[in-house]
């Protein structure tokens, strides 16, 4: 497996020379300053890979490998009218990338809001800290700050309730700080920050849109562009929604293995495949991640490797949890990986790494008084990678006993 690192540009606390030094040699980047539609260039590609690669004498290079994300125009998600020619120009964005060389594409379908978190500062009792979905303070946002239309109807009497007491017992500044956090736009996210009245007005656009017509609406975008990926080499890797499950009312079409069954068995191409993250994944207790690492093996391009631990009393909720300590058998999950890397190279399948990186870290040590990116700190990030390595190395090195 291919070790990778997330770089956010030149803007990024974490610099390059900082990420050469954790022993990563892949980095996985974006062009995050061209707006959602637009054609990246080869130029605007080839200045950000030259910021990447240009490497000076004596120091070990680093290479862009992995993009994440191109993303997708709402429109393609709405099918509106004209929305083709945003499907046309990420198609050419593609085969940009594919001409400087980067053939891996990381890519989610989430409608109007990413990831979603609503607590980027959660104590952990080590004193370090990290992120938090929190369904009843979630619940609070949707019903009393956000008051959508229609939310009472997907809360019980006593979740409104609850949430009726968590809103208000909140100060105004923290009213203000869960906005922020839900629908103001984190770092990689590449999606537009919103206003409460422009983001009532997005999600209203999706009334009418259930789980059938959004899933019909990600296969009509894939259609033309995986011929044109097959054609370049290119390796698509989905995302999954996150958190897995509907929110404020929007479908989430890609959150379980029978919502990859469904997209694999529809567009069967090679170049269809995913990101296996671990921790969004995880965040739903059906989830069999070590099963899914099996099952979708050959289908997996690159792996997001981190975990999450749910609340005992409300599984909505979670928080990232340490790489190796959440409710996922994370050293199971490498081992079928492992697997899978070994059945390729049986079968010559040069070329196809599966990449990985250390999401999300926890903010811990000198990063806690450093302005960082939220679950892209420095220390936490190489924490994690320095526990997948150990795992890898410690399996890798069994496995050849057993051969011996």
């Amino acid at each position: 497996m291919r070790e990778s690192w997330r770089w956010f540009g030149p803007g990024d606390p974490v610099t390059v020379d900082h990420i050469r030094q954790t022993g990563a040699t892949d980095i996985v980047s974006a062009l995050h300053s061209i707006p959602t539609g637009e054609v990246w260039s080869v130029d605007a590609i080839r200045e950000h890979q030259a910021l990447i690669e240009h490497t000076e004498p004596g120091l070990a290079s680093l290479k862009w490998s992995v993009v994440e994300s191109i993303p997708i125009h709402e429109d393609i998600k709405l099918a509106r009218p004209g929305h083709q020619e945003y499907t046309n120009r990420w198609i050419a964005s593609m085969e940009n990338l594919a001409r400087c060389g980067i053939r891996t594409i990381c890519y989610n379908f989430m409608s109007v809001i990413d990831w979603t978190r609503t607590d980027l500062d959660f104590k952990l009792p080590s004193g370090a800290y990290a992120l938090r979905f929190d369904q009843k303070k979630f619940a609070a946002f949707d019903l009393f700050v956000l008051q959508r239309n229609d939310a009472g109807a997907e809360y019980t009497k006593a979740e409104i309730a609850e949430a009726r007491q968590i809103h208000e017992a909140m100060s105004a500044a923290e009213r203000e700080e869960l906005t922020r956090n839900i629908i103001a736009g984190l770092p990689g996210k590449m999606t537009e920050s919103y206003g409460l009245d422009d983001f009532r007005g997005m999600l209203s656009r999706y009334r009418d849109v259930d789980h059938d017509t959004l899933r019909a609406n990600l296969f009509a975008f894939l259609s033309p562009v995986l011929p044109r990926a097959e054609s370049l080499g290119v390796k698509l890797a989905i995302h999954p929604d996150d958190p897995p499950r509907d929110l404020l009312g929007l479908p989430r079409v890609i959150c379980t293995a029978e919502d990859l069954d469904l997209l694999f068995n529809e567009l069967p191409s090679p170049s269809n495949g995913m990101t296996l993250c671990v921790g969004t994944y995880g965040s739903r207790p059906d989830n069999d991640l070590p099963a899914m690492a099996r099952k979708f093996g050959s289908r997996i391009h690159f792996s997001h490797l981190r975990g999450v631990s749910l609340d005992s009393g409300e599984q909505r909720s979670f928080h990232e949890a340490g790489h190796l300590d959440s409710d996922v058998d994370m050293v199971q999950v490498i081992r079928e990986l492992l697997n899978e890397e070994e059945r390729r190279a049986r079968a010559e399948s040069a070329g196809d790494d599966i990449y990985i990186r250390p999401d999300h870290g926890h903010r811990m040590m000198d990063d806690i008084d450093k302005t960082v990116n939220p679950g892209y700190s420095s220390i936490g990030r190489l924490k994690g990678l320095a526990e997948i390595r150990g795992v890898i190395r410690t399996l890798s090195a069994r496995e050849m006993e057993t051969q011996s």
